[in-house]
């Protein structure tokens, strides 16, 4: 008979092989590096909590056939002490003898000890599962937005995704986007591109900055939340550390956002390759200045030779977005569960902080590689 248990050290060679099959549709043997991030990841980095750990599915015949990652986030909601449990991968092999093994993994998984339950990349299937259990959609958390810097080039990095050989024709993207950019006003808003002189008010600096300082702004500008992480310094650099490491995405820039007396309003952290879309992991603003931070990360990536900008929604970022030329998808659902109403309310007011760091997207597991 099936059963459904806590991964084990054990068992996480047999969880990188199914994770090399279900999700990077391949026979040969996982790599080594896979074997070793699966074991730090889960199991021995700073805030793994037994109580909340990752899970297995065992087959009638001892085989592990699916998975669920699971990850501990210490919270608070108004200074009361809260337990998160972030749901990561959730994968199953072998449906056909056992269609219900995703369902029961996941049902374990809601019933474990945490106040809170999340997930920002569930799938249409796995959101009405979660529905099914009580889970909660959140809309305003559940967009991907996108911003068109280099038109051209930002086409030609689309293109190089399927065909590489596109990435031939930068030199020309390059050129075109120079002389469209060159045309376009001061400050010119379109949904083309960005114009080249591209100026923030109010005499905001940007700064790079390194993995601690931007660790250090964390606290300060998720003040204002409700419900927000509680993260241990250790745990925040670990996740800060981690989420920078990934070379195939290009190199980690973090930077912050000060006003003319030095005071920081905002920051944020992307991954850049040369001409290449920008993947933004985390924007953190002041109250009220989050229109200002985005323009200021609009105007360093496009400094930096960024094709676009690409990210995940907060609430708290929205209303601000709106005005600024950027287009909005939805690939996957942030959802919620909670015993009680009060913590699933705080989200969708917009008053909790999730999504980036507070997530799933800054583990390598997410656009990372191991060869």
């Amino acid at each position: 008979m099936s059963l459904v248990r806590s991964l084990e050290t054990a068992d996480i060679p047999a969880v990188a092989g199914l994770f090399q099959r279900v999700f990077r549709d391949s026979d040969a043997p996982p790599p080594a590096a896979l074997v070793t991030y699966l074991r730090r990841h889960y199991l021995e980095a700073p805030g793994c909590d037994p109580e909340i750990a990752p899970l297995v599915h065992v087959s009638g015949e001892g085989e592990i056939s699916g998975f669920i990652g699971v990850n501990a986030l210490p919270m608070s909601h108004e200074g009361r002490k809260l337990k998160a449990a972030i749901c990561g991968s959730l994968m199953v092999e072998r449906r056909g003898s056992d269609p219900m093994a995703g369902a029961r993994l996941l049902k374990t998984f809601l019933a474990g000890p945490q106040d809170l339950s999340f997930s920002e990349t569930a799938s249409e299937v796995s959101a009405q599962m979660w529905a099914r259990l009580r889970g909660v959609a959140l809309p305003q958390y559940s967009l991907d937005w996108v911003r068109t810097i280099r038109p051209s080039a930002f086409m030609l990095a689309l293109a190089s995704e399927r065909v590489g050989a596109a990435r031939l024709l930068s030199p020309l993207a390059g050129l075109v986007d120079r002389r469209l950019r060159r045309k376009m006003q001061e400050n010119e808003l379109r949904w083309s591109g960005v114009p080249e002189d591209w100026t923030v008010k109010g005499g905001l600096k940007v700064a790079e900055i390194d993995q601690p300082g931007f660790a250090a702004l964390v606290e300060p500008l998720t003040r204002q939340f409700a419900l927000r992480p509680d993260w241990s310094a250790e745990q925040l650099a670990h996740i800060v550390a981690e989420a920078a490491r990934k070379p195939e995405q290009g190199e980690a820039v973090f930077a912050s956002v000060l006003t003319p007396g030095g005071v920081p309003i905002g920051a944020f952290f992307y991954h850049l390759r040369p001409g290449g879309i920008a993947r933004v992991l985390q924007i953190l603003t002041a109250p009220g200045q989050a229109g200002l931070v985005i323009d200021c990360l609009i105007g360093h990536a496009a400094r930096r030779g960024a094709a676009g900008l690409r990210g995940r929604t907060q609430p708290a970022l929205l209303e601000a977005m709106l005005g600024r030329r950027i287009a909005f998808t939805h690939l996957a659902s942030t959802v919620v569960h909670a015993r009680e109403p009060a913590l699933v309310d705080a989200f969708l007011a917009g008053r909790g902080f999730f999504n980036g760091l507070a997530g799933e997207s800054w583990s390598r597991l997410v656009g990372g590689r191991f060869e």
